[in-house]
């Protein structure tokens, strides 16, 4: 699980035509990031700097890529549950399609909940997990349906499934004690326990030195004999999310004479083969050929990756990210990755865990040019692939930091009062207006470029020993990792940080974040429930538990009725950060299940209602959403009168609405239920 996702807290139409479409490149200063605003979420624009001077190769190589990104966009939908395909295009229908009262107080509401739908790409909270309700009634929605031509029996078994509380109210459950998989809502499992699920993996487990990631591109059913057997996700006859994945196909069929090298291509080639297949040694094949591709500037994510969406966190689900390199930007990610084996060596990690030689970690910065699938409308700013450990090791990995779209939410914060409210004093204040927008970039780089790919799990050990704790570990391990380096001295030798001072405004914010601020996006009487807040908090609240008792480092304190985080001793701070990542490198390294549920429970899962009360009602009068996405520029592929491809434009001006409605009606091939 190599994401990372901003701690304050798509896809792309492509349109061919004879004729210059409206072009849009604002500069930095007047470009409009804020879109709207509704319930917890805002919507933003993001800037694709430098897209005019990519060569007409480059930029058809972006268009058909971004092409086969759209197409996923329902295979994600589906795969976060069963019935979301279904409630998406009846409420669609409504939209379009009702005749009655548009003004009225019901109609608003139901428009916010369609608005949850597109961006949740379901029924779930796209954080919280929890599902989400309609604030209109069932019965106007009933008779809205009613009133927009749809049958009866396609809207009225869906009443409970969008109204009833208790129908499917989580998408991924971690509670402990219960059925992770007959718990969950997500569209991974269908009658098959969480014991039948971890028998059929662990008899197919493929225990060779190159492994198949068994169950990364299947779901787990039953056969008329009550077997459990995989459905494969593939293109090829019979195969699930077959129509969805021709169209994948038949568009990187496009993209390959584009191909920027011999080796992009067959990067390109092995991808087809697999999306047809479904053979997970071609996947192996492909992701180590993806890693050797170092020379293209256009690089791409297409197909089933991360599994937080799975209670096991074995199965992929669908996403995609087109981008460039940032010539200029990457740089400092080179210096980085260039010194992985100093890093490396001078963790406070046990020899044990340590790698002996770094191999194939490359990093760069990057432009994104299309969010697909997983990664829209909510994106990570940072990537680190291949997750299989022994590619990792044998043939490195890519790193990346998506700089636009870290841009956008940047700009998008300024001014919003957020730290003026949470920190405790000018000191930090300072710290951050100096460098916050510097260090946060950096402790970016280190998690992605470094911290993903540091450490080396025992003989023996796999990514499955945790099980459903193992992406909060991981993301814990790497956050610990660029935690403690980002206040070493190595980054001012290497010139990626200006002084010594700087780090402090990365530990501050961390550690505020990881135990107050990141509150504000949990509801009122819940527990944490996502991998990367739980991360934060487990970060945040072992190293205050372990805080020296008479002189803590760091402590919560409290002044004129409000909680604050004082840190005392920076250097005592990183102390305690370079304890905890010698702690969970050993567990994840050992592949101690139970040291890891011990860690998560004690300091990551439960939520001081008190603090978080506070959190929430200092944070209201601000008005600043909590979690952010994107809607994506529209590209507008140019050809002459004879059919030629002369150039692809870009235009910012598409509304949120208006791209999902058209997303829905240009790239849905796939049934309501997919059986």
């Amino acid at each position: 699980m190599k994401k990372i996702i901003l701690v304050a807290l798509a896809a792309l139409t492509f349109v061919a035509c004879n004729k210059q479409p409206q072009q849009v490149t604002p500069s930095t200063e007047d470009f409009p990031y804020m879109v709207e605003q509704f319930y917890d979420l805002g919507i933003l624009r993001y800037r694709v700097p430098d897209f005019e001077q990519l060569t007409l190769q480059q930029k058809t190589l972006v268009y058909y890529l971004s092409e086969a990104a759209l197409w996923g966009r329902d295979i994600l939908t589906d795969q976060n549950g069963r019935y979301n395909l279904r409630v998406r295009r009846i409420c669609e229908t409504v939209y379009e399609n009702y005749p009655g009262d548009k003004t009225g107080e019901d109609w608003q509401k139901f428009v916010l909940y369609l608005k949850r739908v597109w961006f949740s790409n379901g029924i779930h909270h796209h954080y919280s997990e929890d599902k989400f309700l309609p604030e209109c009634s069932r019965e106007w929605f009933a008779e809205a349906c009613r009133q927009s031509n749809l049958k009866e029996e396609d809207y009225a078994p869906l009443l409970d499934v969008i109204f009833d509380p208790t129908v499917l109210p989580k998408k991924v459950c971690q509670d402990d004690g219960v059925d992770l998989l007959l718990s969950s809502a997500c569209n991974y499992y269908e009658g098959v326990t969480q014991a039948e699920a971890e028998a059929y993996y662990a008899a197919h487990k493929d225990n060779s030195p190159e492994p198949l990631w068994i169950g990364l591109n299947s779901k787990l059913v039953k056969d008329s004999q009550g077997n459990v057997i995989e459905r494969t996700y593939k293109a090829e006859e019979g195969g699930l999310y077959a129509a969805a994945l021709q169209k994948v196909v038949e568009n990187l069929r496009k993209a390959l004479p584009y191909a920027e090298t011999d080796q992009q291509k067959l990067v390109i080639q092995k991808l087809i083969d697999y999306n047809l297949t479904g053979n997970l040694q071609t996947f192996n094949e492909y992701a180590i050929a993806w890693v050797k591709d170092l020379d293209s500037r256009v690089d791409f994510i297409n197909g089933f990756t991360e599994v937080y969406g799975d209670p096991l966190g074995v199965t992929g689900a669908w996403e995609s990210l087109v981008n460039y390199k940032n010539l200029a930007a990457t740089e400092r990610t080179q210096k980085l990755s260039a010194n992985a084996q100093w890093f490396e060596d001078h963790s406070t990690t046990d020899p044990r865990y340590k790698k002996a030689e770094c191999k194939g970690i490359s990093a760069k910065v990057i432009t994104a040019a299309i969010l697909a699938g997983d990664c829209y409308p909510s994106t990570p700013i940072g990537i680190n692939l291949p997750n299989a450990n022994w590619i990792r090791k044998s043939y490195g990995s890519k790193s990346v930091t998506i700089q636009n779209l870290m841009e956008a939410y940047n700009e998008a914060a300024l001014g919003n009062g957020f730290n003026e409210e949470f920190m405790l004093s000018e000191a930090e204040l300072d710290y951050s207006r100096r460098y916050s927008a510097l260090t946060g970039d950096v402790q970016v780089d280190l998690h992605e470029c470094l911290g993903h790919g540091s450490g080396q799990l025992m003989p023996g050990v796999t990514k499955d020993n945790l099980r459903e704790h193992g992406s909060t570990l991981e993301e814990a391990r790497a956050d610990l990792f660029s935690l403690y380096y980002i206040a070493d001295p190595k980054l001012v030798e290497l010139g990626i940080l200006p002084d010594h001072e700087a780090y402090k405004a990365e530990y501050y914010e961390q550690m505020m974040n990881g135990a107050l601020t990141q509150l504000v996006r949990v509801e009122p009487g819940k527990n944490l429930e996502e991998a990367h807040m739980r991360n934060r908090a487990l970060i945040a609240n072992w190293v205050l538990a372990h805080a020296n008792a008479d002189k803590p480092e760091v402590a919560i304190i409290r002044r004129d009725g409000k909680h604050y985080m004082q840190i005392n001793d920076y250097e005592g701070l990183r102390a305690l950060y370079g304890q905890l990542l010698a702690i969970v490198q050993e567990v994840v390294s050992t592949g101690d299940y139970a040291r890891a549920k011990q860690l998560v429970e004690d300091y990551a899962v439960r939520v001081d209602p008190d603090i978080h009360a506070e959190m929430l009602s200092r944070y209201k009068p601000l008005n600043i959403p909590p979690y952010k996405g994107f809607v994506n520029p529209v590209y507008t592929l140019v050809t002459d009168k004879d059919g030629h491809i002369t150039d692809v434009q870009i235009d910012y001006s598409e509304g949120y609405a208006e791209q999902h409605l058209r997303y829905s009606r240009d790239y849905s091939v796939l049934p309501d239920i997919n059986d």
